[in-house]
């Protein structure tokens, strides 16, 4: 484990393995994490809970939700039978180049659904199994795609959210949450934000080390893949140098920076990370970090930043990976954890139809 120095991790915490570092001194300290034997590496964790892990699917319904400016975002929602008064409503974005049905999320949605949410789980541009419609796409600071789901709730009836973010989604709500400070408390009642590279800088040199080559393989693969099919479409678009890009750095450089309006990568990154931004979110917010997370460098455990920030909790468990959080059977600890930290936050009726 990471070991840091701060304030507020408790004696049960520094003992169980769990650092909790807020502001505000929590109630209770948070449950330890306690890995499966075999799964005590941080790649390990990572790798089983991506391609190792069943989940049954959830019955969600598709809608499509057209954008003011041309395209559309999927959401697929995860509703009890209606019941007088509008249930809180779980809002939960996933990761690079993830989607809704990816086993995190469906993980997710069934805990938080279980524990009597509403869920709405939503797709970034593009990531829905269908190419979205304009030339830009998704990016760790797009916050107007979810203020424009969040608006479409709200539309909805409902008038309570508890906000999950993971990876990318998880930046991507953080900086939301600093954005909306003035208008948040009231509407968003709490956020959980898992395996968060909170600095994109520091995180995309992290993830070009040699030591993690497979996962930028992964990912790299995945990203050329959009931008030939969007070269099909917007013939200006160059791929000049696509096939030798390896790193973040290059294709960020490339393509998600002048996309996006973006200088460059480093620009990008400055503007659209998380972190810097910490201290004007303004409700009960839950970082989720394991301190073998093989994405997250140093700078990416926001100790000083969430101690400074009574709302903001930094929890760093000793294992867990990249969204991982592996148990043996049933939830994921990382999904028990933000149900255990919404029902501090969130008021939930009884669940009158068993789900």
């Amino acid at each position: 484990m990471r070991q840091t120095t701060t304030r507020q991790t408790t004696t049960a915490q520094a003992a169980s393995g769990v650092q909790n570092t807020s502001g505000a001194q929590a109630a209770t300290p948070a449950p330890a994490y306690q890995p499966p034997w075999w799964l005590r590496s941080g790649h390990a964790q990572t790798v089983f809970a991506s391609l190792g892990r069943g989940v049954p699917p959830v019955p969600y319904r598709r809608e499509r939700l057209d954008t003011d400016d041309g395209d559309f975002l999927d959401l697929d929602w995860l509703a009890h039978e209606p019941s007088g008064s509008p249930r809180p409503l779980a809002v939960v974005a996933h990761g690079l180049e993830g989607n809704t049905h990816r086993p995190y999320m469906v993980g997710m949605a069934r805990t938080l659904h279980e524990a009597g949410f509403d869920v709405l789980a939503w797709n970034f541009r593009g990531c829905s199994e269908e190419p979205n419609r304009l030339l830009r796409s998704y990016h760790s600071g797009a916050t107007d795609d979810l203020r424009r789901v969040l608006q479409h709730a709200e539309r909805s009836a409902y008038t309570t959210f508890a906000l999950v973010g993971f990876s990318l989604g998880g930046n991507l709500t953080l900086k939301y949450l600093a954005e909306e400070a003035g208008t948040a408390p009231g509407r968003i009642a709490a956020a959980v934000a898992i395996s968060v590279p909170v600095d994109l800088a520091a995180g995309a040199a992290h993830l070009a080390r040699w030591d993690n080559q497979g996962y930028m393989l992964y990912f790299m693969r995945k990203l050329r893949r959009k931008v030939y099919e969007k070269a099909q479409r917007y013939p200006a678009l160059s791929t000049k140098g696509l096939d030798r890009m390896r790193t973040f750095q290059a294709f960020d450089d490339a393509y998600t920076a002048p996309i996006h309006g973006f200088r460059d990568a480093d620009d990008y990154w400055a503007r659209c990370s998380a972190k810097p931004h910490l201290h004007r979110i303004a409700v009960p917010t839950l970082l989720l970090n394991a301190a073998d997370d093989p994405f997250l460098p140093p700078a990416c455990y926001p100790h000083a930043e969430a101690e400074a920030n009574s709302k903001v909790t930094l929890e760093v468990s000793a294992y867990g990976g990249h969204v991982g959080f592996v148990t043996r059977e049933g939830a994921y600890w990382s999904e028990r954890r933000a149900a255990a930290f919404f029902a501090e936050h969130v008021t939930v009726e009884s669940t009158a139809d068993g789900g």
